[in-house]
């Protein structure tokens, strides 16, 4: 038996949407909340698959994890034993690297399984690895774990050859303990790292610099709890604005800041999106003439995110003319373009690129969502699409939109969930 979401499209959205905590900066603040000596507070937590995977991890570490409400966690540390994380729950999800860092920086010892989560094509920890290197650690690999200590950690300079965001909070979560300064250059710069750096910082930790390409730790020796609220999803705030130049009359994208997806935004408005951006919200109108194709090339924060490459293909194939679409961040990113092509898309595929013909109508057939992105891509699709069409591995999908199906439903889609053989 399995889950699948089927959506019958053509049907007109209208009215507000509001976006949920960031699920990329969720799955690094809790890691980092085992770093405190008491109690951590976080509010916006998403409802998805991968807190609840985290929350196991925090289980199997003895922290006691307090619901107060659907949005309200509240982790406690105070009990916590470091033992070996070589639970099965530990490859659902890549996020659950976050563990190493904390744990070393706590500890000085983790040993873990390797992280799981979305192929993408190669995706390796080396960068992680190097900056606990670099802070006194020694890294070993057997038999599917990795076995990470040091006696004590101490400050260095660390450059990294390419701007990881999962590098740049890892080191930063280790460093945090550690003696004396360190420095992380070439320091990824998204928006997730200042949440998280704003954490660290609230239960008493001294980084500064998050958000530049430079980022200083100062260790210190203790950390207390604190409270916290997640900064909103951007990636959501994004699909949603897709959705809404996709198929809205109207639509109010609340709890959105603007500049964190103006990369979007800004090929929205080249392609000829009618977009209304408030301070903490966006209204997207039915445009009067056609949508014009446009070129894309992902690019770390602030250019065009990795995560919104999947999402836009689908509006693309409405499009008129022939849009560019170059991942430079996942090369290997573009599995959606072949579930888009059963639905009837013209996309011509290169390496590390598509090519999407446009206007081309869409129409419903069964489709699989091979990761969290291209899940996104098909409920656009869908919507977009004639007929009925059904989205199978649909855990993809709950790994990282909240409650998508309600939010969806309140906005007049026709959309529904049922078990199949």
């Amino acid at each position: 038996m399995q889950e699948v979401i089927r959506i019958r499209g053509g049907r007109p959205l209208s009215g507000d949407v509001t976006i949920s905590g960031s699920k990329n900066a969720t799955v690094a603040l809790i890691p980092a909340a085992v770093l405190a000596n008491g109690p951590v507070t976080i509010v916006g937590v998403p409802e998805i698959a991968d807190v609840d995977s985290l929350s196991e991890i925090l289980h199997i570490l003895n922290v006691d994890v307090i619901q107060r409400s659907n949005d309200h966690l509240i982790i406690d540390p105070t009990n916590m034993k470091n033992v070996d994380l070589d639970d099965d729950v530990v490859t659902k999800l890549r996020a659950s690297y976050y563990f190493m860092g904390a744990l070393l920086g706590k500890y000085g010892y983790v040993r873990m399984k390797m992280p799981g989560g979305c192929y993408l094509g190669p995706r390796p920890i080396d960068l992680h690895i190097k900056g606990f290197e670099a802070l006194g650690a020694s890294v070993d690999y057997d038999r599917g774990c990795y076995t990470i200590k040091a006696d004590h950690l101490k400050g260095a300079k660390i450059f990294l050859d390419i701007a990881s965001v999962g590098a740049t909070i890892n080191i930063m979560m280790a460093a945090v303990y550690a003696d004396g300064r360190t420095t992380i250059e070439n320091a990824a710069r998204e928006p997730e790292i200042i949440d998280v750096a704003t954490l660290l910082n609230r239960m008493g930790a001294n980084v500064r610099g998050a958000g530049t390409n430079v980022i200083t730790i100062d260790g210190v020796r203790e950390l207390s709890g604190c409270f916290h609220e997640i900064i909103p999803d951007r990636i959501e705030a994004g699909t949603f604005v897709i959705m809404a130049a996709a198929c809205a009359e109207e639509m109010r994208i609340l709890n959105v800041i603007p500049k964190h997806i103006e990369g979007l935004t800004s090929k929205l408005l080249e392609m000829g999106a009618k977009l209304d951006i408030g301070v903490d919200s966006i209204v997207v109108r039915k445009a009067e003439k056609p949508l014009k194709a446009v070129d894309i090339t992902t690019k770390p924060y602030p250019g065009f995110a990795t995560d919104l490459q999947q999402p836009l293909t689908a509006l693309l194939t409405g499009a008129e003319g022939i849009s560019q679409v170059k991942d430079t961040i996942y090369k290997e990113r573009f599995k959606h373009c072949l579930e888009l092509q059963r639905m009837g898309a013209s996309i011509e595929l290169g390496s590390g690129s598509a090519y999407i013909k446009g206007p081309t109508p869409l129409y419903g057939d069964k489709v699989t969502a091979t990761d969290l992105r291209c899940g996104a891509c098909l409920v656009i699709a869908g919507l977009m699409a004639e007929g009925t069409t059904e989205i199978h591995d649909v855990y993809h999908i709950d790994r990282g939109y909240d409650r998508i199906d309600d939010k969806l439903r309140a906005l007049g889609a026709h959309i529904s969930r049922s078990m199949i053989d």
